[in-house]
């Protein structure tokens, strides 16, 4: 899949971001409301904030998303650079447009002097597995959680 661009959104890439997003959601299955989308997406476009977001294109369809996060850490000198959410539509999947989304969040982490990129996948998730398992290293902790009320 040589074609695919990477590039981090606009303001203007609302309306491709979002059935990927609500994808996303689907896969895991979620439903996160439209006023946390809406806030998720301003903080995305606002220089402040630690949020970043990307899309993948290819022949002008956005066909992949990634979001990730800066932050510090008691660990390092340097940010740690949490990759939140990756989707690829499912009709693209295993062509590299994934690989290429991780790739982008790696440059961006190295760009940020970023001492480590991490992030998540459910236990079921066998095919992103296999791809996470060639470009990165498992951690072998658990995550635990408590949601806060």
């Amino acid at each position: 899949m040589s074609t695919v661009e990477i590039r981090p959104i606009v303001a203007a890439d609302f309306e491709a971001w979002l059935p990927l997003w609500k994808g996303y959601q689907d896969f895991y299955r979620v439903d996160i409301n439209d006023a946390v989308t809406r806030n998720t997406w301003a903080r995305f476009l606002d220089a402040a904030e630690p949020m970043h977001a990307a899309l993948a294109y290819d022949s002008g369809r956005a066909i992949g998303l990634v979001h990730w996060i800066f932050h510090r850490s008691t660990w390092t000198a340097g940010d740690y650079c949490y990759l939140q959410d990756l989707f690829v539509a499912p009709d693209v999947r295993g062509t590299g447009a994934g690989r290429k989304l991780i790739e982008h969040v790696y440059a961006q982490a190295a760009a940020a002097n970023c001492a480590r990129v991490y992030w998540l996948t459910h236990e079921t998730n066998a095919t992103a597995i296999q791809l996470y398992d060639r470009i990165a290293d498992r951690s072998g902790f658990i995550q635990y959680r408590k949601v806060m009320p």
